[in-house]
């Protein structure tokens, strides 16, 4: 199987304070922290052995679900948004940073915006969407602009003025980049950086071409006003596509895989937060796992900080990190149609279990797209010949697949129809190395 649930004693109904539940309402789950988010001494609430205040700060120091969003939790990344900053400061440039899902670009870009704000930038977020659309996400822009930063508009404005925004100026035909960028050039007073977080989402090819010819005319207008754009993509061109004209104008800059030292520090930065220690052997156990992601080291970390806590334990063991693991493959196989889970239990999907985590790690791509080349690559010199009849066994009955035939002479393509299934059977196998 995939994962192991393993239920024993420490699973009995308990009350979220640790003490056994009343008769009355025995099984029912409970909050374990007030809503006030009132952590106070959290190394003295271990001490007196009242872990509920340790559980709230595990969730705010090792949260999965939502980016980081101060510098005070960052861990690692320095370098990177040391790079970040010089774009937009001494280079005045446009910046796209690009890398894998879960990588860690949205809690860069929020911790970057507070590191600009402490500098006097007008930083304006939005996140792109599949119907993302020009004119609203760029009028929306405009209305986050205070008209009193407009060259035309004196200080000492009336007190009408200190109401107004730049959108009160734009007509009620759709902008343009050309129109946009005629108002932004007369920004005085601050620097705007503008933030299209997840700009790979966008579907629109009309909305892709207008921000980078508003990228051009803010360039040649010398504007104060930048643009961050952030998404999926291997590469520039994934995101952006190839525009000569506007790549003297735009910083690239890839975000990657964590070293060691970086997600050890994520680890390290819990500990301080919630009063736990991480065995030597359990941090070594989530960094081999994590591959490098920053996601991962914080949901394994929740997990099993999570089991020590339901223990009244202070040390998180390796153990712990094994039981968090298989929790987080149990609620992600349950997340999957039956149709799959089914799938996955087939003696011929069995079999072939090595080259489907090849195929898993060969999806790795910004659109999830793969060849035979790339899971033969990943399998460590299989045969072509018979990778390419593997995966083309699992489309049809067994489903697991969606092929696609390029124009030309080009080999078939091959993608996963399920989301999260590689994901899955990515940490599946890097449990299965860690010798379970």
């Amino acid at each position: 199987m995939i994962f192991r649930r393993d239920r024993s004693a420490q699973d009995a109904p308990q009350s979220s304070r640790g003490k056994p539940v009343d008769a009355a309402g025995a099984g029912l789950p409970r909050f374990a922290v007030d809503a006030t988010d009132d952590i106070g001494d959290v190394a003295h609430d271990m001490r007196e052995q009242n872990p509920a205040r340790a559980r709230l700060a595990l969730a705010d120091a090792l949260s999965a679900s939502q980016p980081v969003t101060s510098r005070e939790r960052l861990a690692g990344r320095s370098d990177t948004l040391q790079t970040l900053i010089a774009a937009i400061e001494q280079q005045r440039a446009h910046v796209v940073l690009y890398g894998e899902r879960g990588i860690g670009k949205t809690s860069l870009v929020h911790v970057f915006a507070e590191t600009a704000r402490e500098a006097r930038y007008l930083v304006l977020y939005g996140s792109c969407g599949v119907e993302a659309r020009f004119d609203d996400m760029f009028r929306t822009f405009a209305s986050g602009v205070p008209l009193l930063y407009n060259a035309n508009v004196s200080p000492t404005a009336d007190e009408a003025e200190h109401n107004r925004s730049f959108a009160d100026l734009l007509g009620p035909e759709p902008v343009d980049p050309r129109e946009l960028a005629d108002l932004f050039q007369k920004v005085v007073g601050t620097r705007i950086i503008l933030v299209l977080d997840e700009y790979d989402r966008v579907a629109d090819p009309a909305f892709r071409r207008d921000v980078a010819e508003l990228i051009k005319n803010l360039s040649d207008r010398a504007a104060r006003v930048q643009l961050l754009l952030t998404g999926v993509a291997s590469n520039l061109d994934e995101l952006i596509g190839f525009t000569p004209s506007i790549r003297r104008n735009i910083v690239g800059l890839a975000v990657g895989p964590m070293g060691d030292g970086e997600l050890l520090e994520i680890l390290s930065r819990a500990e301080e937060a919630t009063g736990l220690a991480f065995a030597p052997d359990a941090r070594a156990l989530i960094v081999r796992m994590s591959g490098g992601s920053p996601y991962l080291v914080r949901l394994l970390g929740n997990r099993a900080a999570g089991r020590a806590l339901d223990d009244r334990r202070t040390v998180v063991s390796e153990t712990d990190v094994i039981a968090g693991t298989e929790a987080v493959l149990a609620e992600w196989n349950s997340g999957l149609p039956r149709r799959v889970q089914s799938q996955l239990l087939r003696p011929e999907v069995r079999r072939a279990w090595p080259l489907l985590i090849a195929a898993a790690r060969a999806s790795g791509t910004p659109d999830g797209w793969f060849g035979v080349h790339d899971v033969h690559l990943e399998a460590g010199g299989s045969d072509p010949a018979g990778v390419a009849r593997t995966l083309d066994s699992f489309i049809g009955e067994i489903d697991l697949f969606d092929r696609e035939q390029p124009a030309g002479d080009r080999e078939p393509r091959y993608r996963f129809r399920t989301q999260g299934l590689a994901q899955l059977l990515g940490l599946s196998a890097a449990l299965a190395r860690a010798g379970r």
